[in-house]
């Protein structure tokens, strides 16, 4: 008699603005060696949704329009970025100019503050939620894990925000775990997606553990010696941590506790002076 399969246990389905979303992980486009490394990394990293930056891809005319071709290509949600923008009426702007480009209303809104940091300009920003959502645009705002600044973020209109986990680029993970826990117990229903500093697989893993609904990351695979190879990585350390928190996972304890009981247990004296 075969043994059967195991059946796999599917992980409850993300759903944001209305949508429900296939995969946790989200992938950007920039920084690959080559459009076909780009298209086998997000192929293998299964994901739903590929952020593009407007005004990268743009500025460079024909090669630009190739390349937003390949992006259609992948058969993948497409949602635009305002990466690079400096201010909210730029950013607004940029925003327009790819609702027009791309056909989607859904937008990951950056607006800049700091240039040694990528910090964002958390009250620009929250000007151009506000304009972008009353356009009728579905709004990702690129924020930090301040809870005043996500309070603002919502009341402007946003239904998802996206909080970094450290500074682009750098790859240190999460690096303030008390604030971003606040925020996922603070805003316990709505989706939160760990946005930026992720470097590792287990940095993700680690955030889906925590009850963040997705991650969305760039550089760990793109600069990584096979890109591909690294998707996959991640796409699996995601699927583990949520499937760890939706299991529930163990409360942490001070002094050990033996995992085999005790009742029952013989004891014997050694004492044999009597």
């Amino acid at each position: 008699m075969n043994a059967r399969e195991p059946t796999p246990i599917a992980a409850k389905p993300l759903t944001l603005y209305g949508v429900e979303i296939a995969s946790r992980l989200l992938l950007g486009t920039a920084r690959y060696p080559s459009p076909q490394i780009m298209g086998n990394a997000v192929k293998a990293s299964r994901a739903s949704i590929v952020t593009v930056s407007v005004r990268r891809e743009a500025a460079r005319a024909n090669t630009g329009q190739r390349f937003f071709e390949l992006i259609k290509a992948l058969g993948v949600r497409v949602m635009p970025n305002t990466a690079g923008c400096r201010s909210a009426k730029e950013a607004v702007t940029t925003a327009q100019m790819a609702r027009e480009l791309f056909g989607t209303d859904w937008i990951k809104l950056e607006v800049i503050g700091n240039d040694d940091t990528l910090q964002p300009d958390v009250y620009g920003l929250v000007e151009a939620a506000g304009a972008l959502t009353k356009d009728g645009f579905k709004v990702f705002p690129y924020t930090t894990e301040d809870l005043v600044v996500a309070e603002r973020l919502v009341a402007a209109g946003c239904e998802v925000l996206m909080p970094w986990g450290a500074p682009i680029g750098t790859g240190r993970g999460l690096a303030n775990r008390y604030a971003l826990k606040s925020l996922r117990k603070y805003f316990a229903g709505m989706p939160l997606i760990i946005d930026a500093g992720i470097g590792a697989p287990s940095h993700a893993a680690e955030a889906l553990e925590m009850g963040f609904d997705a991650v969305l990351l760039n550089t760990a695979v793109a600069s990584a010696a096979d890109p591909a190879r690294m998707a996959q990585a991640f796409a699996m350390a995601i699927e583990a941590g949520r499937a760890a928190y939706e299991a529930g996972l163990m409360e942490m304890r001070d002094m050990a506790a033996p995992s085999t009981p005790v009742a029952g247990t013989p004891f014997f004296d050694l004492d044999r002076s009597s």
